[in-house]
């Protein structure tokens, strides 16, 4: 049986805001903004390259602000990632090196948190 995830809700105070956040700072892909009544607003969002969504909005969820940890996305280069995030006005973390993976950490503007994991060379293993 195949099980594809391909859409996490990610609690929000300003749809604006966070929308503005991930597409210009973070450089998601706007897919849908769809407002479908006062109580109810869609907006999804892609990594590049992703088969997995993100969706923010109101109405969706009755998650806390900021209460997402542990989302994750592999790059190829954590150390570019970094930078182009950075050079984008994203606050993000030093690249750290472990035995897994090097990773770097950041947060959207209320404080959901991301890892961005570069995938160890297993070949040198």
């Amino acid at each position: 049986m195949d099980m594809k995830l391909e859409l996490v809700t990610i609690p929000v105070s300003d749809v604006d805001r966070a929308k503005a956040f991930y597409t210009d700072r973070v450089g998601f892909v706007a897919d849908h903004d769809v407002r479908v009544s006062d109580e109810l607003r869609f907006v999804q969002l892609t990594p590049p390259g992703s088969a997995c969504s993100i969706a923010l909005g109101t109405g969706l969820t009755d998650a806390v602000p900021g209460s997402v940890q542990g989302l994750q996305v592999v790059v190829a280069d954590a150390r570019a990632t970094r930078e182009e995030l950075a050079a984008r006005g994203v606050e993000v973390s030093e690249v750290q090196d472990l035995p897994w993976g090097s990773f770097t950490f950041f947060a959207d503007p209320d404080g959901n948190r991301w890892a961005v994991q570069q995938l160890p060379d297993r070949d040198a293993a």
